[in-house]
């Protein structure tokens, strides 16, 4: 085999590794035994270390100096540029800080879920403080002197900084609260009401997610606190939750959930197990995820095909016609969790997440005032006060995972699935007509065919402005948001 060959074999063994690890993730979200904690912390430290030895392997760094000057085709080039960018980041990180951090983040999963439960900020509050030390020290070893955000968001959205975003989501967050404010004021659709099965709700879950294009022979649904999606290439798998008062919640999250499985399931097979093999960027995962369940699963046409669905499911369930329905889907109405927002308001949650975490990562904001700033900023953008901390500071457990840099991208992500959705439109103009008998299929093949089936083939910004013909803003998200709510609110 020549250096090409012997460095994509490698490659593949670690990428194999890391669905393994990627696998106990999920495990330990879903099935677990709670008495296992300590010892699945041992486990990830272990195949961390592992892992983090072969990316920074001598002979990766001889391959790839051996195939510089190599003649390629376009996917060759693009595994190296993406093995090369790996390959330069972790070996700046020490092996033993690599472990280090697996294993808190691992160990800090089950305190903040206990501190969660218990709405007890001061017990996550240490090993959240030593979390944020080990980050630093991981983006002191990764900057060059540059700034400690920015490397550690080029983990999650390489070629974008904190100065991007905060320009970016500066020019979102006055238009989002003006209107807002407005829909706010005006008289908002009735609130669904009753009682729902929770296991109808599972079995109309899993019919959302093929009728989405999931494909269960390589996927499955199960519960979780926190919905996700794990796994790529012919393993990907999504939770989901249910509450008895709150269908919504479970379908909308599941929509969500599949979007970011069928971008995995997608990608060109011929890219399984290689760095190609998965999203691009958390931004571009995000517009998958954030157009299946909002421009498409919030549509009027698509939530009349639901509106059917769920009378059959669950009989007369209060609300009498589809307009009504679809007017309920997108009620605006004040509450505390990011997950549960709609999305006029959901990006000012992000918003909030991305400014302290900046604050903490910079050393400007301490732990020990992490309650109290998120609380003022809450009250600030949203009018009303955090009740308790299950509702404020530790709703998410991104913190307690170390994922520094991720919260920006679902705003992101939103900002490419409103430039998407404006291009799907021109290209799909039957899609309202689909959508109201409960195909999604013209819309889901054209995100195929635009951006999943390319995986890692582009950078992140590249594959948005190549699917819409422009380079991604924020115009076409506030233009849709308007325009929506404008229309359900009679502004």
């Amino acid at each position: 085999m020549g250096p090409y060959e012997k460095l994509m074999a490698f490659t593949r063994e670690t990428e194999a590794l890391a669905q393994i690890s990627g696998r106990l993730d999920w495990d330990q979200e879903t099935m677990m035994p709670k008495g296992a904690a300590a010892q699945r912390s041992e486990e990830c430290a272990a195949i961390a270390g592992v892992l983090h030895a072969r990316r920074i392997d001598s002979r990766v760094g001889d391959w790839l100096a051996e195939l510089k000057q190599a003649a390629l085709d376009q996917t060759s080039r693009a595994q190296l540029r993406h093995i090369q960018r790996s390959y330069d980041r972790n070996s700046k990180v020490p092996s033993e800080l690599a472990s280090r951090i697996a294993r808190v983040t691992s160990e800090a999963q089950g305190i903040w879920a206990e501190a969660r439960a218990q709405d007890d900020v001061a017990a996550f509050t240490p090993i959240l403080s030593e979390i944020i030390r080990l980050r630093q020290e991981e983006a002191q070893a990764l900057s060059d002197g540059g700034d400690l955000y920015d490397a550690l968001l080029a983990d999650y959205e390489p070629g974008t900084s904190g100065a991007d975003l905060e320009a970016m989501f500066g020019a979102l967050r006055p238009e989002l609260a003006n209107l807002r404010a407005a829909v706010l004021d005006a008289e908002a659709p009735p609130q669904l009401a009753g009682r729902f099965d929770e296991a109808v709700q599972m079995k109309l879950a899993r019919q959302l997610a093929t009728t989405f294009g999931y494909d269960m022979a390589y996927g499955r649904v199960d519960k979780a606190v926190h919905p996700f999606s794990s796994g790529s290439g012919l393993d990907v798998r999504i939770t989901t939750r249910t509450n008895v008062e709150d269908p919504f919640n479970c379908f909308y999250s599941t929509i969500h959930e599949v979007g970011h499985a069928a971008y995995e399931q997608n990608i060109d097979r011929g890219y399984h197990l290689t760095p190609l093999g998965q999203g691009v960027s958390m931004g571009v995962h995000e517009s998958q995820s954030r157009i299946y369940e909002n421009q498409i699963g919030r549509s009027r046409a698509f939530t009349c095909w639901l509106f059917s669905l769920m009378c059959d499911a669950f009989g007369d369930f209060g609300i009498a016609d589809e307009d009504t329905f679809y007017a309920s889907v997108n009620r605006v109405s004040d509450g505390y969790i990011r997950t549960e927002a709609d999305e006029l308001q959901y990006n000012l949650h992000v918003l909030l997440r991305f400014d302290l975490e900046r604050a903490l990562v910079s050393g400007d904001l301490q732990v020990s005032d992490l309650e109290v700033a998120w609380n003022d900023r809450f009250r600030t953008d949203f009018g009303f006060a955090v009740d308790k901390p299950s509702n404020g500071v530790l709703q998410d457990v991104h913190w307690s995972v170390g994922l520094f840099g991720y919260f920006p991208t679902y705003s992101l992500g939103n900002v490419y699935a409103g430039c998407l959705y404006e291009a799907l439109r021109v290209a799909v103009p039957a899609l309202d007509s689909q959508l109201a008998k409960g195909d999604t299929s013209g819309a889901t093949d054209w995100l195929r065919q635009n951006v999943q089936v390319h995986g890692g083939l582009y950078e992140p910004r590249d594959v948005i402005a190549k699917a819409c013909g422009l380079e991604p803003s924020e115009a076409p998200l506030l233009n849709y948001l308007k325009r929506k709510f404008s229309d359900i609110y009679t502004l």
